[in-house]
């Protein structure tokens, strides 16, 4: 039996966890729920309405909890997912923004629950930490300048 995740995100929705890890498994196929627990009798809640579910995506657990509609998601906190290829960058981007999300500056978007993702080149991390500051510096510029990432741009900003 695999070890247990000793860190675990727990991301507070209002009512709408199933919806959401619904929708987080139509974007990445590999999601599945690991467990749930629900609300009790008299609780101010539906009876027995899901409280919290355990669940996986991108081989990373993450807890939903129903936790009503004090708090909201906000920019302090965000997923960001390593993207190998253009496609993918696309595919997130339009996925996550689908139904109500929107695309935000330098690769960031927030889907319909407000949770922010960075959708990013794998190539960023080594374009950024390049010895050639100018290199650094125009790959900086181009991504500040765009909204949904653009490999074939960053790649030329880094070549010069």
């Amino acid at each position: 039996m695999p070890a247990k995740q000793k860190i675990t995100p727990c991301l507070w929705f209002s009512g709408n966890a199933e919806e959401a890890m619904e929708f987080y498994f139509s974007i990445f196929k590999d999601g599945k729920i690991l467990e749930k627990t629900y609300w009790k009798r008299g609780a101010n809640a539906p009876e027995l309405s899901v409280l919290t579910a355990r669940f996986q995506i991108g081989g990373q657990e993450y807890i939903a909890l129903n936790g009503g509609p004090e708090f909201n998601f906000n920019e302090a906190i965000s997923l960001t997912i390593d993207c190998g290829s253009q496609e993918e960058i696309d595919d997130f981007t339009e996925k996550l923004i689908a139904d109500g999300g929107e695309q935000g500056p330098c690769g960031w978007v927030k889907d319909k629950f407000g949770l922010s993702w960075q959708i990013v080149p794998s190539i960023i991390p080594e374009m950024l930490q390049d010895k050639d500051q100018g290199r650094v510096e125009r790959v900086m510029d181009a991504v500040m300048q765009m909204r949904k990432l653009d490999v074939a741009k960053l790649e030329a900003a880094y070549r010069g």
